[in-house]
């Protein structure tokens, strides 16, 4: 029998793929509701006790396939409810993943690499460097993990955020199968409005992905000018706002579903949070079907940067609403077990040398 590094992960594949292999196996297409039923409904990973297959398919399942996931290496719970998971997904890599319960909501904010290679100059995960892509299977894993707790707690996730680590338009594939699982009906049935990927502004895999899948966008900006945002967020350099905001737009009217998209502005104190940078935001917002979401700045270990005063992000949240601009401020959790936004760090095996320079 191959070991199970040689084996096919059922957790790597949507319901189009698992069609295919059940196929080859010379199986009826009924046997993939079967066999997501098991995963994702009644949790059972065990090819031998799903009772409904066939011994002949049990065996061929044990001989080629597995259900795989990697083990909690810590759970940490803040004052607030805020849950947050270190993963271990191998080679001394730790991912994160976040759950954040609201009175109306449960919303899980999940990782999509080890590390990032972007860079931000505010944010931890960017500070860590980057190793790798996580697979569709461990980005899933995230879900079944935190479900799978949280079932226990009388707890549900509503809405999944790729806000993790990692950035996750560098990630096509791997996320966009994944968003194929979170949306289907035969595994976790959210729907598109309450999956959300968010960006720093990987232009041509924006344009790819307004086609690809209807989940929501948020679109990680920052600052209302090239200037401060080739500082704050380097990719900008590569992909500056007017060719970030084409995009934005081509996301909008693509597809027959409406569309709208969040605008992801951390507050920092004297950087980006002046009125007149906030008119400067509304100006460049302006006609797009968007509102904008202000984050108070997390701090972290040798972070150069100052959270913006509360009075400030208050005057700057009052221009952006004076001009029309649809604008909420959230409200900071988990941030005594370092799972507010901005500080997921994990551990990661740089393999960008980044955290030698």
């Amino acid at each position: 029998m191959p070991n199970n590094q040689y084996k096919t992960n059922l957790l790597n594949l949507n319901q189009q793929a698992l069609t295919k292999l059940f196929e080859s196996l010379g199986e009826k297409p009924y046997r993939v509701k079967q066999i997501m039923q098991w995963i994702y409904k009644y949790h059972e990973f065990d090819f031998d006790k799903m009772l409904n297959l066939s011994k002949k398919l049990r065996q061929q399942l044990n001989d080629i396939a597995c259900i795989n996931f990697p083990e909690v290496s810590k759970q940490n719970q803040a004052l607030d409810g805020v849950i947050k998971w270190v993963i271990d997904v191998g080679e001394n890599n730790f991912i994160e993943t976040v759950y954040i319960p609201e009175k109306d909501r449960g919303t899980l904010c999940i990782s999509s690499q080890v590390g990032c290679s972007l860079a931000c100059t505010f944010c931890s995960t960017g500070m860590q460097g980057f190793n790798r892509n996580l697979s569709t299977a461990e980005i899933i894993a995230q879900v079944m993990i935190a479900k799978q707790y949280l079932s226990t707690k009388d707890k549900r996730i509503s809405n999944v955020v790729f806000m993790g680590m990692g950035e996750p338009l560098l990630n096509e594939k791997a996320v966009y199968v994944a968003c194929d699982l979170l949306l289907d009906d035969l595994a976790f049935g959210l729907s598109r409005r309450k999956v959300t990927i968010s960006t720093s502004g990987v232009v041509p895999a924006l344009l790819r992905m307004a086609d690809r899948t209807p989940v929501s966008l948020a679109i990680s900006l920052h600052a209302p000018d090239d200037t401060l945002r080739d500082e704050l967020v380097p990719i900008n350099q590569k992909y500056p706002i007017k060719e970030l905001l084409l995009a934005c737009q081509n996301y909008l009217t693509a597809g027959t579903q409406e569309r709208h998209i969040l605008f992801e502005y951390v507050m920092l104190e004297g950087v980006n949070d002046s009125t007149a940078q906030a008119k400067k935001l509304a100006t460049l917002l302006k006609g797009l079907s968007a509102k904008v979401n202000l984050i108070p700045f997390n701090p972290f270990p040798k972070t150069q940067y100052q959270t913006s005063k509360k009075v400030t992000i208050a005057s700057f949240q009052d221009v952006l609403f004076d001009n029309g601009i649809r604008t909420t401020t959230r409200r900071t959790r988990g941030e005594e077990v370092d799972a507010a936004c901005g500080q997921l760090a994990g551990r990661v095996v740089d393999k960008t040398k980044r955290t030698q320079e």
